[in-house]
């Protein structure tokens, strides 16, 4: 399974996500792509196969990844403080890939119905979410 992580900033929430990926299903291929060089450098130090930056990274991972997951923004294009350009947001959205979004409540996107819970919370569901991706083929 080939899993293509997203992140900007920092590249805390996909650090996280890439140390359980790598725990929970170790046999994944967990390529992750920063919006910038820090995030891309934390999560390829968290255990990531592969990492790149930038935009055409996430273009170019886009094509070939089974699951897409990261935050909410990276389906909204000038999201993450402007990090996530519009075709950023075209190629994660167009992807054949199952997508998990990790909900997010910030730079001025609110999803209705989410409560502020705990990152280590969305994380876990995120990645038992991914789990039970294993072996299905479902794309709807």
């Amino acid at each position: 399974m080939k899993i293509l992580v997203i992140d900007g900033q920092g590249g805390g929430m996909g650090k996280q996500l890439v140390t359980r990926i790598k725990n929970m299903i170790p046999d994944a291929e967990v390529t992750a792509v920063g919006t910038n060089s820090i995030a891309a450098q934390a999560m390829h130090k968290a255990g990531a196969d592969h990492a790149a930056t930038g935009e055409n990274a996430v273009i170019v991972g886009c094509r070939t990844a089974d699951v897409i997951v990261g935050p909410v923004g990276i389906v909204i294009a000038d999201s993450l403080y402007g990090e996530i350009s519009p075709a950023m947001a075209l190629a994660v959205a167009q992807s054949s890939a199952k997508r998990v979004l990790i909900p997010m409540n910030l730079c001025d996107n609110y999803i209705a119905g989410v409560n502020d819970t705990g990152i280590s919370s969305l994380i876990a569901d995120c990645v038992e979410k991914i789990v039970s991706f294993t072996g299905t083929t479902d794309n709807c």
